[in-house]
């Protein structure tokens, strides 16, 4: 089985953010790096070479891999801001309603710009997420 390419690694995450080319991508992307600090309550750490990830949990799927990866994080891509909300979605129907303007994949949530949301809607988001993948991994382990 090949490894997962994206690891944790003591990249630094300023000097990460400070290279992002657009200046309101920038200036959007240390908001969520605030953001994301306070409800996680731990420093984030670079994973692989573009996403700033928080907190880690470990997995394992029935066919046998598994992994480490991050809680929660988020990328500041050229064409959106990613963020990568691992509970998914499924369950956060309401403050999804009111989150505004985005787009969403399996547990990727594409932003354009903090202007075009409610950023205390994304601050219960990363809080309810965080919250579940902290209780969902621990009773796992738990059970293990």
């Amino acid at each position: 089985m090949s490894d997962l390419k994206t690891q944790r690694n003591d990249g630094d995450v300023v000097q990460f953010l400070e290279r992002v080319e657009n200046p309101k991508r920038k200036a959007d992307a240390f908001k969520i790096l605030d953001l994301m600090t306070e409800v996680v309550g731990e420093e984030p750490k670079m994973w692989g070479e573009s996403i700033v990830g928080y907190g880690n949990y470990h997995y394992k799927y029935e066919s046998g891999r598994e992994g480490d990866w991050f809680l929660v994080g988020f990328s500041p891509r050229k064409q959106n801001m990613s963020l990568y909300i691992m509970a998914g979605f499924a369950e956060y129907d309401d403050l999804m309603s009111k989150l505004g303007k985005h787009k969403t994949g399996k547990s990727c949530l594409y932003i354009n710009k903090l202007a075009d949301i409610d950023m205390d809607v994304l601050k219960q988001l990363v809080t309810a997420s965080v919250a579940h993948m902290t209780e969902t991994t621990q009773s796992s382990e738990e059970t293990n």
